[in-house]
């Protein structure tokens, strides 16, 4: 069914990916501006859509979209889409209760002021670390050993295994919290580099699943520390403008390789994910110069806009709403 859905997309290309950007693009400027500003989208929604793709992930690729797909076409990408966001807001309080102790205020306002714990940005390293754990079991790992089970165990299974990667990551390098967050952003373009531009290759080409996974974790892995290393360490660039860059470059490679599923091949897909990346990345930094920022940054605003608005709106659209209203299959 999935693959049969997938061809219809394919054919219907450029066509229905555009006219997706109908949806995606006004809920991706709601989710970059629509706390009050684009400094309290960033400290308010930047945390809770960040904690919420886990779940995101969940719904889509182990649950097959259930429980929405009991409702009507209409009502199933919402139904999900609700079922996420509450589930946002208990990881966020998870999150919370971890660097500091659980406060509904500091989920919710921008600047909830002393005694309270805001959530952002302290703790954006163990959301990001559970996300990219649950990406790395669910696209590059393949769900194995998890996808043996049926599927609602297997997701709810495959959140609690990311999470707990995301804690011993989360206190084992508590030392570089720093530079953590923008390690955990260069493996999620390096997984969307391999999984979503490349489509799997070149590790489909092994046929034995051992070896396969085993050369696709270290080889995702390894290429996003490695860019860490060569272009901070070694090129003096700081770990923001980076982490917003990488960010965009995830933003780039959705839109064309997921939004405009199978209307460009591998090669053409990342050449032209790397070409929007330098357009979007300096058209998001010209908007942020306009606003006015004390406890975010620019940087941290183009990384929100370009993850937590623009990629999870591709990824509810398309994963989550299966396209609705755009496509009738």
């Amino acid at each position: 069914m999935a693959a049969a859905t997938a061809a219809v997309a394919a054919e219907s290309q450029p066509r229905l990916g555009g006219l997706g950007l109908v949806l995606v693009l006004p809920i991706a400027a709601l989710l970059a501006l629509g706390a009050g500003g684009a400094e309290g989208s960033v400290l308010v929604l930047g945390p809770l859509v960040t904690f919420s793709l886990p779940l995101l992930a969940m719904v889509a690729f182990w649950w097959e979209d259930w429980p929405g797909t009991t409702l009507r076409p209409a009502w199933s990408g919402w139904a999900d889409t609700v079922l996420i966001a509450a589930g946002a807001v208990v990881f966020t309080g998870l999150g919370q209760a971890v660097v500091g102790h659980l406060d509904l205020r500091g989920i919710f306002v921008p600047s909830p002021g002393a005694g309270h714990v805001p959530t952002f940005p302290a703790t954006m390293p163990l959301a990001a670390a559970a996300f990219i754990a649950m990406l790395e079991l669910t696209l590059v790992g393949e769900g194995w050993p998890l996808r043996a089970l049926p599927r609602l165990p297997a997701g709810l299974l495959a959140v609690v295994a990311a999470w707990a990667v995301a804690l011993g990551v989360y206190f084992a390098l508590a030392g570089v919290r720093a530079e953590l967050g923008t390690a955990l952003i260069l493996i999620a373009a390096s997984q969307t580099l391999f999984y979503v531009a490349l489509r799997g290759w070149p590790f489909s080409l092994i046929a034995t699943r051992r070896r396969r996974l085993a050369c696709a974790h270290v080889v995702v892995i390894a290429a996003g520390l490695l860019t860490l290393l060569v272009v901070h360490d070694i090129l003096g660039v700081g770990t923001e403008p980076l982490a917003a860059y990488a960010a965009c470059f995830v933003a780039a490679a959705l839109l064309l390789g997921m939004q405009l599923e199978g209307w460009l091949n591998r090669s053409v897909t990342l050449i032209a994910a790397v070409a929007l990346t330098a357009v979007l990345a300096p058209a998001l930094y010209a908007v942020a110069d306009g606003l006015r920022f004390t406890r975010a940054s620019e940087d941290a605003w183009v990384t929100h806009v370009a993850l937590n608005a623009l990629s999870a709106s591709v990824l509810l659209h398309v994963a989550v709403g299966r396209r609705w209203p755009f496509d009738a299959g």
